[in-house]
């Protein structure tokens, strides 16, 4: 599975702490090809390590004040990278 999120609000000169929240759930996590950046983040991995990875990025982010998550999950063919 990949999973693409943002967490709002931005701040285009310091990543707030949401962010960097986020972005340490899934830096930390179970997950492969992970991508962090300023406006995007992406990660793939298996449908158990995605699920995980979404709950634990939820808690945690609102927690660090985000006001906004956006996210997507997409299922990978068997054929796709990972």
């Amino acid at each position: 599975m990949r999973l693409e999120f943002t967490t709002e609000p931005f701040d285009l000169e310091e990543p707030p702490a949401h962010a960097l929240v986020a972005r340490e759930v899934v830096q930390g996590g179970r997950l492969e090809a992970v991508d962090v950046g300023p406006f995007g983040n992406t990660a793939e991995g298996s449908q158990e390590a995605v699920v995980e990875a979404v709950g634990e990025l939820l808690r945690r982010s609102v927690a660090a004040g985000a006001t906004r998550i956006s996210l997507q999950v997409s299922v990978l063919d068997a054929g796709e990278e990972r």
